[in-house]
């Protein structure tokens, strides 16, 4: 039997796939989580991009959806630098996050040293990463990334178990989909706003005003809600910027005072937990209602060219 060829692994420089930081990779990455999840160990799902944070944009938000807890992302296609480690402080406080991810090609040793050293002096609730960025292509294969975490919390693995433990496994994940599946169950025609039973705390209305706005549904062990945001890669404050001449005529329609406003544009909750299953009718009975009502207000009220 004649043996296959074996060919080299090549390492390429993280601009040869991205040329550009801020136009290329971030919106990839924005758009392809799951790389990190793979080598992290989260589920982590895309809150916004580019969030500005006290004069500086904190180029990646997600969420933790085991925790709904706030993830930072912070990345570069260069060695790391003081900078950016400044502002990941700043960032830290600002967007009330519980996990930092700092991404680049190469770590300075002091760099390294920080992270770890926060590891070792925060609380638990707390983790911070340095996750190295590699690209490689085999015999001029397009570029493949590779993510390599170079320092994580001690313990990290041993803390996921536990988590998974606490949280029954799966089980969030499979009741959470089983609320999506309940919705569909009870309005078929949610599947043309795109609907899906999927694992995810939110399911996202994309249709809305041409696409350029979106509601986002949301389900929690406390309450349940409808926001507005802009699609993936938008700030909450470029969405409340666009919508800022017609936030009046809009909560006048929605019956929602003005100071219950908060960093969601439109913000509405129920106060009802979808932990228990024998709440959900009421709950999509008012998703389905509210999602109605904000789409018609939107299209009725807004007016963008």
């Amino acid at each position: 039997m004649r043996s296959q060829p074996i060919s080299r692994l090549t390492n390429l420089a993280p601009r040869m796939a991205w040329p550009d930081e801020a136009r290329d990779f971030t919106p990839w990455l924005a758009e392809n989580l799951d790389h990190l999840n793979d080598a992290i160990g989260l589920e982590l799902e895309l809150t916004g991009r580019e969030v500005t944070v006290e004069g500086f944009a904190a180029d990646i938000l997600a969420r933790d959806v085991t925790d709904d807890s706030n993830v930072l992302i912070e990345n570069q296609l260069e060695r790391t630098d003081h900078q950016h480690l400044g502002q990941i402080m700043t960032y830290l406080a600002g967007l009330d996050a519980r996990t930092v991810i700092w991404i680049a090609p190469e770590f300075r040793e002091p760099h390294l040293s920080a992270i770890g050293w926060l590891n070792q002096h925060t609380s638990e609730a707390f983790a911070f990463f340095a996750v190295r960025l590699r690209v490689v292509s085999i015999a001029g294969s397009p570029p493949a990334p590779i993510f390599e975490v170079m320092e994580k919390p001690n313990g990290w693995e041993r803390r996921l178990q536990h988590a998974a433990t606490r949280n029954g496994g799966s089980a969030r994940g499979d009741s959470r989909a089983a609320f999506w599946a309940a919705y569909l169950e009870r309005f078929p025609q949610a599947t043309e706003w795109g609907l899906a039973p999927r694992r995810h705390s939110n399911a996202w209305v994309k249709n809305v005003l041409c696409g350029r706005i979106w509601l986002s549904l949301w389900i929690g062990d406390e309450n349940c809600g409808v926001f507005v945001r802009g699609p993936f890669g938008t700030s909450m404050e470029e969405t409340a910027e666009l919508l800022e001449p017609y936030l009046d005529g809009l909560r006048e329609y929605l019956n929602i005072p003005r100071v219950s406003e908060t960093r969601y544009p439109l913000l509405q909750r129920l106060e009802i937990s979808a932990a228990d299953a024998s709440n959900w009718p009421q709950i999509i009975d008012w998703m389905e209602e509210t999602r109605d009502r904000y789409t018609r207000a939107i299209n009725q009220i807004v007016d963008i060219t």
